[in-house]
């Protein structure tokens, strides 16, 4: 999961929406869950209108803890469109509203993956369709797993950042923030 925000006070607004986040991934996953938070990374807009205020950005990887993940399988998830539906209810109490295509907003939490589900909906596509393609997500996967394969592909995620970095005209890289009140994880 990708967490991201450029309103506001976005670092204040991503330590904040830890606790609800874990507790709504909890409800939809019904057993206990292990979360891999990243550290913050400071990063420039990707598309949308110009001028906009820099991302702060994080990356979420979520597990079930123990050997549970062996008895159950990846596939046993469940359902990632009621997950989806809670991070969206999750945003509008953090104030976000979707008024511009990859505009400002005060809270972005996207689900890049979930287990083994492949979805293609008009409200729902997994894996995300632009996954391997922003160094804002896959710097921050690559900071707590480098190692990594990143789905639909065979790169690491370490790898895959120093291809999308090399690239000409790429985005600029992200910038790791220092441990804080709220988000102890540092690079």
């Amino acid at each position: 999961m990708a967490l991201g925000a450029n309103l506001g006070d976005p670092t204040a607004t991503l330590a904040a929406v830890r606790p609800f986040l874990r507790q709504e991934l909890l409800d939809w996953a019904g057993t206990a869950l292990r979360l891999h938070w990243s550290p913050l990374f400071r990063t420039a807009p990707v598309g949308g209108p110009p001028d906009q205020p820099p991302f702060i950005n994080a990356v979420l990887l979520v597990d079930r803890q123990g050997l549970e993940v062996e008895a159950v399988g990846r596939a046993a998830w469940p359902d990632p469109l009621a997950l989806l539906l809670r991070l969206q209810a999750l945003e509008s109490r953090f104030g976000r509203q979707r008024l511009v295509h990859w505009g400002p907003r005060s809270l972005d939490l996207d689900l890049l993956w979930c287990g083994e589900a492949r979805c293609s909906s008009p409200q729902l596509e997994l894996p995300h369709p632009r996954l391997r393609q922003r160094a804002f997500v896959i710097g921050p996967l690559s900071a707590i797993e480098p190692q990594l394969v990143i789905p639909g592909g065979r790169q690491t995620a370490a790898a895959l950042l120093a291809e999308l970095l090399s690239r000409p005209g790429s985005e600029s890289p992200p910038l790791p923030l220092p441990a804080q009140e709220g988000w102890p994880e540092a690079a």
